[in-house]
């Protein structure tokens, strides 16, 4: 696997963008989860109101702390990746986004094999992938990484 972001003097906020199922998670497991800290509107309960808002709220509380933070949602665009971007910058953190390009039918396959709450209608992933766009430096991100599966149960990231 290539070099991953975080390994500058201040702190890094990583945004996962791609579908569903498309390995954010794990990624965020193999790849980060030494350095980062993790918010996801999926680890909120279920009913909780104002994901947004907590969610943003988190993320400030690490950067303050002088914490790397990854968030780990589908984050499609630039209406929900840019505050983001703006509280990273706001707080001197550097911006990362961890691209995923989409592979709808993986996502598809993949997220058939969830259970429970984990599993989302397929019109959900279509629904995204509408939305889906790749990030670039021209929306704030200070570095722009692609990750893509190995094949051999890991990723490969290059910029």
């Amino acid at each position: 696997m290539a070099a991953v972001a975080g390994a500058g003097a201040g702190p890094d906020l990583a945004v996962l963008v791609g579908l569903q199922a498309a390995g954010k998670s794990t990624f965020y497991a193999q790849c980060l989860s030494d350095r980062y800290e993790l918010v996801s509107k999926d680890l909120f309960p279920r009913g909780a109101r104002n994901k947004q808002a907590r969610q943003m709220r988190l993320v400030a509380e690490h950067l303050a702390a002088g914490r790397a933070v990854a968030v780990d949602n589908t984050n499609p665009s630039p209406r929900e990746w840019g505050p983001l971007v703006e509280a990273a910058h706001a707080h001197g953190a550097t911006a990362t986004a961890y691209w995923f390009p989409p592979d709808v039918p993986g996502s598809l396959r993949r997220n058939a094999a969830r259970e429970g709450r984990d599993r989302i209608p397929d019109v959900g992933v279509l629904a995204t992938c509408e939305r889906l766009r790749r990030p670039s430096a021209a929306d704030g991100f200070d570095a722009v990484h692609e990750v893509r599966f190995d094949g051999r149960g890991g990723f490969t990231v290059r910029p």
